[in-house]
């Protein structure tokens, strides 16, 4: 005999979590179906390289972590212990000739080190610093805590204010244009051009470069997990399990139950069948929800070209993770003498002309040797993540899914996947001479087409599940038959990163999403809505 719950939710990523725990503390009966035995998602730590080393296998750069309102409605350090390190010294560019180019929390610091490569500039970040921080806490954060309007509708708001239509002059530019007109140096060019892209923007792409005042606002503003990123799925979790929620893992998925146009529950592959009574809610890529589960059979033919046209990422990432057996010391501290302690180091990328052409062989399947990469060494801020005396790493790296020279098959080739990690050790190298052969005790490579074996939804290594174009963000996320999380299939929601605003463990989708829920069924909410949400109408920015 099925089980029946109130709201079945497929994917126990961050979005998937976050809705259980908010539906569950409202009083729903709740059922969490996860592909894979470990609930989290993105939010994974786990021991890949040697015992006691702890790697954040995807999710590590925590940039709503002081923000979103998932952390504080279910307090998140006071009941559930978890803690963010903010380090001081956020982002430090080193060049070939070790001197450094470094983005504080502190924007005078920050100035001071721009000052060295360009006094203008220095106050063209002051400037931008403050005009993007104005626009991130009065529009672009409150909007990714509420439903998307359709386009005409925001345009037509953003025009009525001072604020709204210079988000609109930026919104028309490329990320390129926008950097290149607000500094005049070379290297400070590259740094920010680098930081607002390289979660995804084309820099040669106008239409979505709001996501440029985002970006270059909240880079000084990440955080490190302490624990791991781990610890922030496992308080949702328990949050969940405390009011009755529950999670049924390795639930591999058949078809989602549709009868009379509306989702009814859930059949897994070995039949076990679960229904539910008021929804079902799916966190994953639309492919899979629709075109997998729901069955093209049940739905309108213009909506399944809608989601055939989608458009995933146009690069994933190659991450090695690395055991060491002492942290990095970097040549460049002879001159910057707190380099040790970056969050967030960025190699390889001395020109905007460099940084382009990886972009650019990006788009071609090629993989430049001497690519740049972001690298971190988590347990430098937070001794937890290592043994007393060594250190856990990353280098992250933009990779295309598929290789000019075998497609994607070819990051499964052994001896190219030893060539890859070794050309990203030896850059390294270049500017932390004392990462040799010998102290780097053992690696872990994720490439592109790793990522999804191990997290199905990342279609074609696509992190955020789906490219962030034009046509595919805001009220077109996925498209506008899904924006605002309901569906054409009655009582079927979508929460994942594949519905506004994102991807990026933000929890927007899945806050809205849960919202979306409790309105539609008349749910009591015992959570309220952020204040910065309740500024932002009152100003008509949201």
């Amino acid at each position: 005999m099925a089980q029946t719950y109130d709201v079945i939710i497929i994917g126990a990523g961050p979005n998937g979590l976050a809705i259980a725990a908010y539906l569950s503390k409202a009083g729903q009966k709740v059922l969490l179906l996860e592909k894979r035995f470990e609930a989290g998602g993105g939010l994974c730590t786990e021991q890949v390289t040697l015992p006691e080393f702890y790697h954040n296998t995807h999710a590590v750069y925590m940039m709503m972590a002081d923000y979103a309102p998932v952390y504080s409605d279910f307090q998140f350090e006071e009941r559930y212990g978890v803690r963010h390190v903010y380090p001081d010294l956020q982002v430090a560019m080193s060049l070939a000739d070790h001197s450094t180019l470094c983005i504080y929390k502190d924007v005078e610091r920050t100035c001071a080190s721009i000052a060295r490569f360009s006094k203008r500039d220095a106050e063209s970040y002051r400037d931008m610093k403050r005009r993007f921080d104005e626009l991130f806490h009065n529009i672009l954060g409150p909007q990714t805590y509420v439903p998307m309007d359709a386009a005409p509708l925001m345009a037509a708001k953003a025009e009525m204010t001072e604020l709204g239509r210079a988000l609109g002059e930026y919104t028309e530019k490329t990320p390129e244009e926008i950097v290149c007109e607000m500094f005049e140096n070379e290297q400070v060019r590259t740094l920010m051009l680098y930081m607002a892209c390289h979660w995804g923007i084309d820099y040669a792409q106008s239409g979505v470069s709001y996501m440029v005042p985002i970006y270059l606002s909240r880079m000084s503003n990440y955080r490190l997990t302490a624990g791991g990123s781990h610890r922030t799925s496992n308080a949702l979790l328990k949050a969940t399990f405390e009011q009755g929620g529950q999670i049924r893992t390795s639930a591999r998925i058949k078809r989602i139950v549709v009868e009379g146009g509306a989702a009814k529950g859930v059949e897994l592959e070995d039949g076990t069948l679960y229904m539910a009574s008021k929804a079902v809610v799916s966190t994953i890529d639309t492919h899979q929800t629709f075109l997998d589960y729901v069955g093209e059979d049940k739905l309108d033919a213009e909506f399944v070209e809608m989601l055939r046209v989608w458009q995933w990422e146009k690069w994933s990432l190659c991450v090695l993770h690395l055991a060491l057996s002492e942290p990095p010391r970097f040549t460049a501290t002879a001159t910057q003498p707190d380099l040790d302690q970056a969050f967030i180091h960025v190699l390889g990328y001395d020109s905007l002309a460099e940084l382009k052409h990886h972009w650019d062989a990006m788009s071609e399947g090629r993989m430049p040797e001497g690519a740049g990469f972001n690298c971190c060494f988590p347990s430098v801020h937070d001794s937890f993540q290592a043994p007393a005396g060594r250190a856990s790493g990353l280098v992250s790296q933009m990779a295309p899914f598929r290789l000019h020279d075998g497609g994607s098959e070819r990051w499964l080739d052994y001896a190219y996947r030893r060539e890859v990690a070794q050309r990203q050790i030896a850059l390294l190298s270049k500017h932390a001479p004392n990462i040799t052969h010998e102290t780097v005790l053992w690696t872990y490579l994720t490439t592109p087409a790793d990522i999804p074996n191990k997290l199905a939804n990342m279609v074609e290594g696509s992190y955020k599940q789906g490219a962030y174009h034009p046509l595919q963000m805001g009220y077109l996320r996925p498209n506008q038959e899904c924006s605002q999380y309901r569906t054409p299939v009655r009582n079927l929601y979508l929460g994942g990163a594949s519905a506004a605003p994102g991807g990026m463990v933000i929890f927007g989708p899945g806050y809205n999403c849960a919202n979306a829920i409790a309105e539609d069924l008349g749910i009591e909410k015992w959570w309220s809505e952020p204040s910065y949400v309740t500024a932002a109408r009152a100003n008509g920015y949201v």
